[in-house]
């Protein structure tokens, strides 16, 4: 692996290892998605209080000598994200028990947890959500910066992305508004949409270092799921 371009599997090898880069880098990556998890699936409980407990006893799991990284199988279909969830879902289980326990010692407590968990179809769909989501915020860096890289009219693209899709502009006022023929700026956003497909291919490469067409039919799913849970304009 260490002759290949990088991968989640370095940074996750590393954070076992103990090396303190891989765990920051590690836990930036992954942070916000267990929060968003965890968040959905206690929203009506009073663990919603203990999210923070939970996501370092995640990450102690994780970290530990003999954790949960030092069994993970790099070639587990799907990558790591499958792994991930398993292992938010077992520590959470973990604290919805306690919980439990801690409510039978004290039958005065007005805490219900009734529900939680029940629908783990519905949980797993809001990890995938979380995980894709991450993953376009990756790719939308990943472009700005190669577009930081490349120059004013790349930057100029990335706009162009933003005014369409973010403040839904057609194309024809955006032409009017820059001073640009609007066949050109078709072009553009055509050129704009490949470059942000290139940079989530190669995001959804670094968590899954899977065949092209595998990665590929990921990156298809991604857009897709977020596309069908997007609000209606």
């Amino acid at each position: 692996m260490s002759d290949a371009a990088p991968t989640c599997w370095t940074v996750i090898q590393g954070a076992a290892a103990g090396r303190a880069e891989d765990r920051e880098d590690f836990a930036r990556r992954y942070e916000p998605i267990i929060r968003a998890y965890l968040a959905s699936r206690w929203a009506n409980s009073a663990l919603l209080a203990e999210i923070d407990d939970c996501v370092q006893e995640i990450f102690v799991d994780c970290f530990r000598q003999g954790g949960v990284l030092d069994r993970v199988d790099a070639e587990r279909p799907g990558g790591f994200r499958p792994f991930l969830y398993g292992v938010i879902r077992i520590v959470a289980l973990r604290f919805e028990a306690g919980r439990s326990r801690r409510d039978a010692r004290a039958p005065t407590t007005t805490v219900d947890l009734t529900g939680i968990a029940a629908d783990e179809t519905t949980l797993s769909r809001v990890f995938d959500r979380e995980w894709a989501q991450a993953q376009v915020r990756a790719a939308m860096k990943l472009q700005e910066d190669r577009a930081h890289e490349e120059g004013p009219e790349a930057l100029r693209r990335i706009e162009l992305l933003r005014i369409r899709f973010t403040d839904d502009k057609p194309i024809r006022e955006i032409a009017e508004l820059w001073g640009i023929d609007a066949t050109l700026l078709h072009r553009e956003q055509t050129r704009a949409r490949r470059e942000f497909k290139k940079a989530l291919f190669d995001v959804v490469r670094f968590q899954n270092p899977a065949p092209p067409e595998v990665v590929l039919r990921e990156c298809e799913d991604i857009l897709a799921l977020l596309m069908s849970e997007a609000p209606p304009k």
